[in-house]
């Protein structure tokens, strides 16, 4: 390992803080992150039974707000959502607007955001098992949010939003907790040589 990297990377940085500093590249990261949860959103997938898909959104917006940190992944989450309701169609499936019974999710990626970001400042995006615990609580947030908008939204039981907005989604979120376990981790190492 060389000194410059060891010097290079300090206590309570995310992956972000390794580019050089600059408005510019703050800004540039906000967009790119807004953007990259737009794209990942196009990846959706009906489930039957429920007015929620699984998209790869979820994952992006975690992945943001942890590689950016606490205020540029919640800035980078609120862009989304505020393009995506002032009609920019990248919400899940190309739309867009705040009327679908889904969009307490997107909500809830904000406020996800932020606080996977804050944990990653705390180190938590460089181990395995405090990646995974990470995800967790992002993936809380976002259900803590998403699942009573659902109820509400579509006027439905709260264990009929459960049923259709949490239950269906508990593997894939697994899967999802075990990639960033594996990519968050190893990106730091890799940064480390």
């Amino acid at each position: 390992m060389s000194t410059a990297a060891v010097t290079s990377i300090r206590p309570g940085q995310v992956l972000a803080d390794l580019l050089p500093a600059s408005r510019v590249r703050d800004v540039a990261l906000v967009v790119g992150g807004a953007a990259l949860t737009g794209l990942a959103a196009q990846i959706s997938v009906p489930v039957p039974g429920s007015p929620v898909p699984v998209t790869g959104q979820t994952f992006a917006a975690l992945l943001v707000g942890t590689t950016l940190g606490a205020g540029r992944g919640f800035l980078a989450l609120a862009l989304y959502a505020l393009a995506g309701v002032a009609g920019v169609p990248w919400f899940a499936s190309g739309t867009s607007g705040a009327s679908a019974v889904s969009f307490g999710y997107v909500l809830g990626m904000i406020l996800a955001s932020a606080a996977v970001g804050a944990l990653a400042r705390r180190g938590a995006d460089r181990n395995m098992w405090r990646m995974a615990g990470t995800m967790l609580v992002g993936e809380a947030i976002i259900y803590a949010v998403g699942v009573p908008y659902l109820a509400y939204a579509a006027d439905i039981s709260a264990s009929a939003a459960v049923a259709a907005g949490l239950t269906p989604f508990l593997i894939g979120d697994a899967l999802k907790a075990a990639l960033a376990m594996g990519l968050l981790p190893t990106a730091w190492k890799l940064t480390q040589r």
